[in-house]
């Protein structure tokens, strides 16, 4: 029986104050998220209804519900989704699987980076510029979709290619050996084992697109319009604007409703993000390594 020596015993309280700061630190930074989280629901709470969700605004947007805005705000996620997804996790599969290293590559890998850092008004501008103007798409939903889109390509870029690149390199190496080319085992060995990193970039996006009002103010959200949209070329509204309207432009407002709108736009997200969490955690059990 070994008995504990006094560096044993001081290496030990090492070990626990360095836990207990770790722990501290971690409960600093989740305190104003779980203190915001409780100041909305219970401000917010008392007039979240079904008819608050499904009702059209009404008396300047200071009574009614929110259900153009809640449609607009995941018709804009969705067509950003659809817009980004495709085209990001294609740029990773080059970068990752196909592009050689040179002073090309690393230029595109800078400007990804560089890409991520640009203000969202500065993407709302280029929004206007590229697809309200140039594009002729106006103000709409595909404006702003494909606006957000860009503004997103970089997490998708970026967790999708690390996602790709944590894929042992011995899978590649069995697959060729057995004769498959390299986009046969790109397609089913190394995107199959690499999809539930590539829905950590969804996550992160669908939060950012949601809660993003800049660019969707300059391209497709309307101030206001108590109808829904009829195609991706209409405008919309949309939760983020709504928030700002209500909570800024409008008098009169009664002091639950900015709180409510807020805590549905949150809701939307915590319910887009479980259902790719919870999608992510099956693929991962789903892995033999």
């Amino acid at each position: 029986m070994f008995e504990a020596t006094a560096r044993d015993h001081r290496n030990q309280r090492v070990q626990t104050s360095i836990r207990l700061g770790f722990l501290s630190m971690t409960l600093l930074l989740a305190a104003p998220v779980l203190i915001v989280l409780g100041a909305l629901v219970y401000k917010g709470m008392p007039i979240i209804s079904l008819d608050f969700l499904l009702g059209d605004p009404t008396h300047g947007m200071t009574q009614g519900g929110i259900f153009p805005a809640l449609v607009g705000t995941v018709c804009i996620v969705v067509v950003a989704l659809i817009a980004s997804v495709p085209a990001g996790v294609a740029a990773a599969v080059y970068l990752s699987e196909y592009a050689p290293e040179n002073w090309l590559t690393r230029a595109i890998n800078l400007g990804i980076l560089n890409l991520a850092g640009v203000p969202s008004i500065v993407h709302a501008l280029f929004g206007v510029g590229a697809f309200v103007l140039f594009f002729g798409f106006g103000t709409s939903i595909l404006a702003a979709s494909l606006t957000l889109a860009v503004m997103t390509l970089p997490v998708v870029i970026v967790a999708t290619k690390e996602s790709l690149q944590a894929v042992p390199m011995a899978f590649r190496e069995a697959c060729w050996n057995m004769g498959a080319t390299r986009w046969q085992t790109i397609r089913t060995v190394v995107l199959p084992n690499a999809v539930s990193g590539i829905l950590t970039g969804v996550i992160l996006e669908v939060s950012r697109t949601a809660g993003e009002t800049a660019p969707i103010m300059f391209t497709g959200a309307a101030f206001f319009l108590p109808f829904l949209p009829q195609s991706v070329y209409d405008q919309t509204m949309a939760m983020s604007l709504h928030l700002f309207v209500i909570s800024t432009q409008v008098p009169d407002v009664p002091e639950a409703l900015p709180y409510g709108v807020a805590l549905v736009l949150i809701g939307i997200v915590l319910v887009m993000n479980s259902i790719s969490i919870a999608f992510r955690i099956w693929l991962r059990n789903r892995k033999k390594w």
